[in-house]
């Protein structure tokens, strides 16, 4: 599976590798292009999941706001609901990076 934007892939995995949760594909965090994502500010905190911390994409001099985010110290809760440890695993917003199998 691939994450694009534009022509160019920021994220690339083996299917089986990227974690489907409540209709987002999450990539491991070894799948993600170096250089691509920068920490943000905006919070948000998902009720079963915990903290997210949310990423813009770089892509040259166009940024991305809030294009990815990630669950770096997700909850128990989490894991055990989706059946894997899938702590800082990036998905991205669909309405600004398209999705390709």
């Amino acid at each position: 599976m691939k994450a694009v934007v534009g022509e160019t892939v920021v994220a690339e995995a083996p299917i089986d590798e990227v974690v489907g949760v409540e209709g987002n594909a999450y990539f491991p965090p070894d799948a993600i292009t170096a250089g691509i994502l920068r920490d943000s500010p905006t919070p948000y905190t998902c009720p079963w999941k915990g903290a997210a911390q949310y990423h813009d994409v770089l892509m040259g001099d166009t940024v991305l706001k809030d294009g990815a985010w990630s669950y770096p110290h997700l909850t128990r809760f989490a894991t055990e609901r989706v059946g894997r440890d899938f702590s800082g695993y990036v998905a991205f917003d669909t309405r600004q990076v398209r999705l390709e199998n």
